[in-house]
This record gives structure tokens, sequence and C-alpha cells, in this order.
């Protein structure tokens, strides 16, 4: 399953979040540039068990390499792919985390997260000399803590069959509780064996969800406020999900479409999704200047279709956001 967004929009611009994808890939690029040497420097900044197990190769590192190769793996990647897919998770679960935690909390919720699936890589891999990098873990624990912040959001899904590729929209919960549980089961037949820090995943997981009740036990600062008053989205996303209902018999459709206020008075254009099974219709709609709230939009022909080939009509009611 493939990720494409999700259905919940964050209504703050995710500074923080859209700031690490950008650091990861500096850092990527600054891996491209060692060229012979990247193997020494993933050695460096990488995090290696046996760095921390063996006093014979913990000799040969400083007490302040130990210590940040705890937050540099977090940012180190081993390929394009590698990169391009932790990104791409970050990109479509970490704004709407970001949003519900602020700013400031984000980033210290994200570091530890990264820190905690490090340590439990330690702990299952205590002797391993294989470097462990990417922030696969802190990422984990971003899925984990939206998972449970927002359980009714759909995640929209690429799903690989043989040569068909259909769209379809999955319950997050169901989505990153078979991601978790794929986890568990990846970490059962690779024991003893290198390759990917599966035990980071579930560890990132756990801890993600255990810190963000830990983080809203405390209220968010002033200065977290005043920067998320700041980054506040004026408008609502470019492409909505609509799901039109029709009464029996009646061949007309009733959805909502979502605006903001500045919207509604300067007017805007929305994609359209009507989700129908495996297909999907996309259309424009055009949002006149001064709309208000509960006003009705008609788009004629968009209904439903009778068996002598008459057409109804679909009406999307204006929800305009304070």
């Amino acid at each position: 399953m493939i990720p494409l967004r999700d259905t919940t929009r964050s209504k703050s611009y995710p500074v923080v979040n859209t700031t690490i994808i950008i650091i990861n890939i500096l850092v990527f690029f600054v891996e491209l540039s060692r060229g012979d040497q990247l193997r020494q420097f993933i050695f460096t900044y990488g995090l290696v068990p046996a760095r921390y197990s063996v006093p014979s190769i913990a000799a040969y590192f400083s007490s302040g390499q130990q210590v940040f190769s705890f937050l540099s793996f977090m940012f180190l990647h081993g390929g394009f792919l590698h990169l391009l897919g932790n990104m791409w998770s970050l990109y479509i679960f970490g704004d709407n985390v970001e949003d519900r935690l602020g700013s400031f909390r984000y980033l210290l919720f994200y570091l530890l997260c990264g820190f905690a699936s490090g340590i439990a890589h330690l702990v299952v891999n205590l002797h391993s000399q294989v470097p462990t990098i990417g922030a696969s873990g802190a990422i984990a624990g971003v899925m984990g803590a939206y998972m449970i912040s927002f359980p009714r959001s759909r995640i929209l899904t690429l799903i690989p069959i043989f040569i068909f590729f259909p769209l379809v929209e999955v319950p997050a919960v169901f989505f990153l509780g078979i991601w978790f549980i794929l986890q568990f089961m990846s970490a059962a037949s690779a024991a003893g064996q290198g390759g990917i820090a599966w035990w980071a995943h579930i560890g990132g997981f756990i801890f993600g969800i255990i810190f963000l009740r830990l983080f809203l036990l405390f209220g968010e600062s002033s200065v977290g406020k005043k920067v998320k008053n700041i980054t506040k989205k004026n408008t609502t996303e470019k492409i909505q999900v609509v799901r039109p209902i029709s009464p029996d018999r009646d061949l007309n459709r009733y959805g909502t479409i979502t605006i903001t206020r500045k919207e509604s008075v300067l007017g805007a254009k929305k994609l359209i999704n009507i989700p129908e099974g495996f297909k999907r219709r996309l259309f424009v709609v055009i949002i006149p200047p001064g709309t208000s709230d509960g006003s009705t939009l008609r788009l004629s022909g968009m209904g439903r279709r009778s068996d002598n080939g008459s057409t109804g009509d679909l009406f999307l009611k204006v929800q305009v956001e304070e």
C-alpha cells in the first residue's frame, strides 16, 4: 500500500515539518559529496550499536561523537528511494501532528521519537556493527501519534494489484495498524539478520503514542500559540473529497464544500473529488466572490441518472470556516 495523501486538513502551515524535510534533503547531498569517504562518514554519524557495547570499538570515538550519533543518524539515508519514501510519509502525516502539538512541541516530539527508536534498535541489536541510518524511527513516532489523534481520517492509498493500480480511501487506523503489524512480522522473520531496523520502527511507533499523551498533558506555550496564529492557513485544501448523499427516488445529490472566510469574500477555485468505488470523479468548482455561509452551489447534470435517461443535479452546501 502506497499512501498518497490524507483527508484531514491541517489548519496551519507546517513550518517545522517542512524544515525537517529540507534538512534531510540537504544532508543527503552532503552524503553524496563524500565520495570514497562515505562509508567512514556513515559509520561516524550513523548509529552503530557495537560502538556502545564493545569497548575496543568505543575507544575510537569521543563522548561527543557517541552522543551526537543519536541525533545525526535520523538525518542520514541509504539512497534516493530511502529518502523519498521517508520524506513522503513525513509530508503526509507530519503536518497534522505538528498542527495539533504546535511547532515547538512538535520539534521536540520528533527528536525524542527518533532518539527512542535508536535506543530500541540498540537494545535489540546490542553487538551489531552495522550502521543504522534514516528518519524511519522518528517518522514511525509521528505515524503513531497520527493514528490516535485522527482515527477518523482516511488515507488515499495506491494498491498495486498485478497490472492494476486502484486508488482506495483506507481508514487511518486500519492503514497504520496494518503497517505496525507488518513491522512486527518483518522483525520476527529477520531475527539475527542485518538489514532494515525493524525494531527502530516498532519502538518509534510505540513511543510516539506515549510521547503524544505526555505532551498533551502540558499546555502549549504562549510563543507556540503566537507561531500558530502567524502560520494559520487562510485557504482550505485545493482538492476536497465530497461524498454526496441522495434521498430515495431523488435524482439530485447533496454534499458539502468547505472554504475560509477569505475565500468566501474573494472567491476561489477548488478541485472536487467524488469517490465511487474504484472510480474517482474529479472536477473543478468555482466559488464566486461574496459567497456566504450556508449558500448552495448547483452543478447541473452531476446527480443520479434514472432508467429513462434523465439526470439530476449536484447541490453543494458551502460551509465557511471561522
